[in-house]
């Protein structure tokens, strides 16, 4: 890669999603947050308050995963979601829109889905909407974009890292391209080394989603597996 990318721990939300996440998981991913300088750490919910507290003062940020991982959930729930998460320390939601919605075209109530998590949050923490792009055409990527903004979503994102496939530098262009310059653009899903954040980054991501963010900023191999 003859490319460089100043300060790419920036773009990096710190991630551990896993069902069998424990306080050291946890812990260990909030001590690499801080040592490294990532921009914040991505836990579900239940480990907002850990990371709130674990982080405070130390300018790295929480970011709740909602709905996650199928998007399937009631609004209301995502939006109850969401709102303790904030209370409780998130400045950052991550959303999985309703993707069977999508599929069937009902972009009125997947609208109105992100839309209740984002009036929910609104003043606390911003909310970046997944679109788990692997399902998508191009044409439905391109839709999602639109609802998400419209929506006042302030990021739109490739993948959970859960379903099929992951970023793809196409997508990343595709939505950078369908989208405001206000709104930014977060690659998930199988970031896991130098040369791949940089091709997200020159392709228009403002962020990444990655457990492998230590390897990215210190170019060493990134874990089996890794989301």
């Amino acid at each position: 890669m003859s490319f460089e990318v100043k300060h790419i721990e920036k773009y990096i939300d710190h991630t551990f999603l896993k069902a069998d996440a424990t306080t050291k998981d946890i812990s260990k991913l909030c001590d690499e947050a801080k040592t490294h300088g990532f921009y914040s750490v991505c836990v579900n919910g239940a480990w907002v308050p850990y990371c709130a507290k674990a982080l405070e003062g130390t300018g790295v940020k929480v970011a709740a995963v909602v709905g996650f991982p199928l998007g399937a959930g009631a609004s209301e729930a995502k939006a109850f979601e969401a709102a303790t998460a904030a209370k409780q320390g998130a400045e950052e939601i991550d959303m999985v829109l309703s993707i069977g919605r999508l599929l069937e075209g009902r972009h009125d109530d997947v609208r109105a889905d992100m839309k209740a998590v984002v009036d929910a949050v609104r003043g606390k923490a911003i909310v970046k909407v997944i679109f788990e792009t692997g399902f998508l055409t191009p044409e439905q990527i391109k839709i999602a974009c639109v609802l998400s903004e419209e929506a006042g979503a302030h990021f739109v994102k490739t993948s959970t890292g859960f379903g099929p496939g992951g970023a793809t530098v196409e997508h990343i262009e595709l939505m950078r391209a369908s989208v405001s310059p206000s709104v930014g653009v977060k690659a998930s899903g199988g970031v896991r080394d130098y040369d791949a954040a940089v091709k997200m980054i020159l392709a228009g991501a403002n962020r990444l989603g990655t457990s492998s963010g230590v390897s990215i900023v210190t170019g060493g191999s990134a874990a089996a597996g890794a989301y």
